[in-house]
């Protein structure tokens, strides 16, 4: 279990949120992961997925994967962006549940929301709606959307079992989760995961894969399904990162599960 307290888990969040406020104001730097629409294209995006969304969006990409390979999200759903950065997964979702639908974008950096809004309006997305806050404390009531979709962004998150049982408790019995992100083969020391800076960094603060999904389980989600598992890192322009990344095994994964129908909780 990653669960840090009090102070440290402040300064991790501060972390995150210096680092993809970077990535929202200066998308033409080089970062340590790949980002933009060449990352878009690196992790399995079909340029029809892409259509429509505006360049801005796709310019600040940070995502490790391509969650709709889950093929969970229908025309009239009320869906649940976790970490939506400057839109481009929310605006995919948009697109897919019409205007019957709804998507809601979760995240906890203002650069990120402010550049998701300008985003949403310049696609006319007009079911869309921009929601502060973090996956420890999603502030939306219970059983209230029909899917989850997150890309790399839990890896992020000090306390998993917590975002995970709020990912649990929003959704409505039956519905589902997809979701990209980064896991490890191998622990990583308590002394790195105690160093705020470098959970920015995608590696620090990911679990090993069998733990990761166990936690799902413990949740409460089943049918856990692993679509792809793929080497990111090799996409990073930094040879620390790629060989950091692969000592720890680090690498993508694509997953689908969903919430029982007759759930209790």
């Amino acid at each position: 279990m990653v669960a840090i307290a009090g102070l440290q888990k402040d300064q991790i969040f501060d972390a995150v949120r210096r680092m993809y406020s970077d990535v929202a104001n200066q998308p033409g730097r080089l970062f340590h992961f790949p980002t933009g629409r060449p990352a878009c294209r690196f992790v399995g995006y079909p340029e029809r997925w892409l259509e429509g969304v505006p360049e801005t969006a796709q310019e600040s990409f940070a995502g490790v994967g391509f969650p709709f390979a889950a093929d969970v999200i229908r025309k009239g759903d009320r869906v649940l962006d976790v970490g939506a950065g400057s839109g481009t997964d929310t605006l995919i979702a948009a697109n897919l549940v019409g205007q019957e639908g709804r998507v809601l974008a979760l995240d906890m950096t203002v650069a990120m929301r402010d550049k998701l809004r300008r985003n949403v309006e310049l696609a006319a997305a007009t079911n869309v709606e921009s929601v502060e806050g973090n996956a420890e404390a999603i502030p939306l009531p219970d059983a209230c959307v029909d899917v989850v979709t997150s890309n790399g962004v839990l890896n992020l998150v000090p306390d998993k079992p917590r975002a995970f049982a709020e990912i649990f408790r929003v959704l409505r019995p039956g519905g589902f989760v997809q979701i990209a992100d980064i896991v490890v083969s191998q622990p990583i020391s308590e002394k790195s995961r105690n160093n705020p800076a470098l959970w920015a960094e995608c590696v620090v603060g990911a679990v090993v894969e069998e733990a990761y999904i166990d936690m799902f389980r413990a949740a409460g989600l089943d049918g856990i399904e692993t679509l792809r598992r793929f080497d990111y890192f090799a996409g990073s322009a930094n040879e620390a990162t790629r060989r950091v990344a692969e000592a720890l095994g680090a690498h993508a994964v694509e997953l689908r599960m969903r919430r029982p129908e007759a759930s209790a909780g």
